[in-house]
């Protein structure tokens, strides 16, 4: 019975406070609610497991607005071949860092990092759930865990000679740099293996992020497909990929000045893409996503989250019901 009224603000013996210590038991009733951390949704997985159609149902249910975490979809005119949501698949729902920068221009984690903090804070203000979405675990983590990053300004004359260098090539002189940082970074990805070359030349190695604690409670939903599905959908997406007109996209991208160093950087979509080469290459990468979402512990932007609750997105029709009953118990 005590513990019971402790837990209620001892209403059961309301009639006997005096005025002065119900004074005292709203205002530190307040000071509670103030102190609450602020709720931000993370929907988060796989490619081509109906990421952006989830947080839009979510956002309707829960007052939200979408905040974009692709490092690829925060370019202008690249939507067919990133999966871009439309205007129409929108149905009107807010969404943010969509199409901030163009494809001629830099964009770092850094960055997103910045924007998508600020914007977060915005959709807060307006009295609505901030939603972060997207398949790219580095920025996630950026958001989520508070990343401080090392401030190592471009050398643009080392990247010059290292991009000439294949991936592999890349990764073994980091290996020999840096031998810890070569063991947790995407060994494919030639942006980020030339930055950490970068950082640990200017460093002597790339040191440890710092992690700083979020002042926000994230609730986290983590979708994903048996391998058999996941591949025939990754297959009816690149075919419709090609339909919509991908290799037109590309030859726009040509005309605005983008190089074709820059087109390989955006990855296998836009440099030289058959239907055969996208599929192989995009089932590739939704296992490394898996990866990162669920590495152990001990490394470092540690993915194995446990607070991330998954969800097998297969059965569509009941889907969003077990994703928004964990967030209302969330919330």
């Amino acid at each position: 019975m005590i513990k019971n009224n402790f837990l209620r603000g001892f209403e059961a013996d309301e009639p006997r406070i005096s005025g002065f210590f119900k004074l005292q038991k709203i205002r530190t009733k307040k000071k509670f609610i103030s102190n609450q951390k602020s709720k931000v949704i993370v929907i988060l997985g796989q490619t081509a497991t109906g990421k952006s159609s989830l947080a839009v149902k979510i956002a309707e249910k829960f007052n939200g607005e979408i905040i974009s975490a692709d490092s690829r979809q925060v370019y202008k005119y690249l939507d067919i071949g990133t999966g871009k949501i439309t205007k129409k698949e929108m149905r009107s729902v807010p969404h943010h860092l969509l199409d901030v920068v163009h494809p001629k221009d830099k964009f770092t984690v850094t960055q997103f990092k910045k924007l998508a903090e600020e914007k977060i804070e915005e959709i807060l203000k307006r009295g609505k759930t901030p939603i972060i979405c997207g398949g790219t675990g580095f920025y996630i983590d950026a958001i989520m865990k508070g990343i401080v990053f090392p401030e190592v300004p471009p050398n643009k004359k080392l990247r010059k000679i290292l991009e000439k260098k294949t991936t592999q090539e890349l990764f073994k002189i980091l290996k020999k740099l840096d031998s810890r940082r070569a063991k947790n970074i995407d060994a494919k990805n030639k942006v980020r293996l030339i930055r950490a070359i970068e950082i640990a030349k200017a460093l002597g190695k790339v040191p440890y992020l710092k992690e700083t604690k979020s002042k926000y409670k994230f609730i986290k939903i983590g979708l994903y497909l048996p391998s058999e599905k996941l591949k025939k959908k990754i297959e009816k997406r690149v075919k419709k990929m090609f339909q919509d007109g991908l290799l037109k996209e590309i030859k726009k991208l040509k005309k605005l000045g983008v190089s074709d160093k820059k087109l390989r950087e955006f990855g296998f979509e836009y440099h030289k893409p058959t239907p055969e080469k996208v599929i192989t290459e995009t089932i590739k990468y939704a296992k490394r996503q898996m990866t990162w979402f669920k590495r152990p512990a001990r490394m470092i932007h540690s993915g194995g989250d446990k607070e991330i609750k998954w969800f097998d997105a297969s059965p569509k029709d009941n889907l969003f019901w077990r994703a928004s009953k964990t967030i209302k118990n969330d919330f």
